[in-house]
């Protein structure tokens, strides 16, 4: 049991870090079943399209996913168009703050798709496939030559022999169909350029933190603690108002008052997390429950959306439902 503990404490405490390396490994082993089973170079004209749509298409979907299963995303959007009688900030104001939030959303949901074509450049087969079609390649390989040329350098893909071929006829130019390696040459610069920016944004964003390391850690354990007694308290309230509704229509009597938070309690503390070096909240329900019960704006004089404190808005989401 304390083993089970301690693994259970673990995945808590780098939620975040397993969930990118299980996204990772899952684009991964899809790539390799898309490339194996699913992708046939045509060989012909249709190649360079083909291939790009292998290579950028599954990422391009990868990454609207990455927005639609992450929580920040549903808290800025819902409740935020105009409604009546409804103004709590500017429009340039909202503007930034929409910005300030979606730019770290888009920064995790960047993972997947750039895994997947790092990978696929890896393997060579979508890039060896859309290059064989290229009129750029076809340019340079086939320069001074017929037709022929043009249908040998779209047959690469699939028969090995068409390269010893080419090389006979132009060995000068030939060089250029080496596509596997330029494949594999650009997926390595890819991910060095990855892990550089992200180190590079990682540092930045911790060098300019308005707030200590350690304070960090409490922080994250305040977080988790406060959605462990938010999920037992709302199980705990909606059981005993269901229970109350269900006696009153079986038993036809009236209810009795029952205090529930109202629909503008609720978009109080659902709006995105903001922090002000002022105030020393660590969650919107620990803002809206001090700031004279309830007097919460979505972006106030001071307020500020550091990188660092993402993990706030995400904290009674975990699950990422939508």
């Amino acid at each position: 049991m304390e083993k089970l503990r301690t693994a259970m404490n673990f995945c808590i405490r780098y939620q975040k870090t397993l969930g990118y390396s299980i996204v990772s490994l899952l684009t991964i082993a899809s790539e390799q079943i898309f490339s194996s089973v699913v992708f046939r170079c045509p060989c012909n004209s249709w190649n360079t399209l083909y291939g790009c749509v292998f290579l950028l298409v599954p990422a391009l979907l990868l990454f609207l996913l990455g927005y639609m299963v992450n929580a920040r995303t549903w808290i800025l959007f819902t409740s935020s168009c105009p409604q009546e009688k409804k103004r709590c900030c500017g429009f340039w104001e909202k503007g930034c703050l929409s910005l300030k939030v979606l730019v770290p959303v888009t920064a995790s949901s960047l993972v997947a798709p750039l895994t997947w074509i790092a990978v696929a450049l890896l393997s060579a087969s979508f890039y060896e496939c859309a290059a064989s079609g290229s009129s750029l390649i076809r340019h340079h390989v086939c320069r001074d030559m017929d037709q022929h040329c043009w249908e040998l350098l779209q047959k690469i893909p699939c028969e090995e022999n068409v390269v010893r071929q080419l090389l006979k006829w132009n060995s000068t130019e030939a060089g250029l169909v080496s596509f596997r390696a330029q494949s594999q040459v650009i997926g390595w610069l890819l991910i060095v350029v990855i892990i550089t920016v992200a180190l590079i944004s990682t540092c930045i964003s911790r060098c300019f933190s308005p707030v200590s390391y350690f304070q960090l850690k409490f922080w994250k354990i305040y977080l988790e603690k406060e959605r462990e007694h938010f999920e037992i308290k709302a199980k705990e309230h909606a059981a005993k108002l269901a229970e109350r509704n269900i006696n009153c229509f079986f038993e036809a009597t009236n209810p009795t008052p029952f205090q529930t938070p109202s629909n503008e309690d609720w978009q109080k503390i659902s709006f995105p997390y903001t922090f002000n070096k002022n105030d020393q909240y660590y969650s919107m329900i620990h803002k809206y429950i001090n700031a004279n019960r309830g007097q919460v704006r979505a972006l106030s004089e001071g307020d500020q959306i550091p990188s660092v404190l993402g993990f706030v808005d995400e904290a009674h989401t975990s699950e990422q439902e939508f």
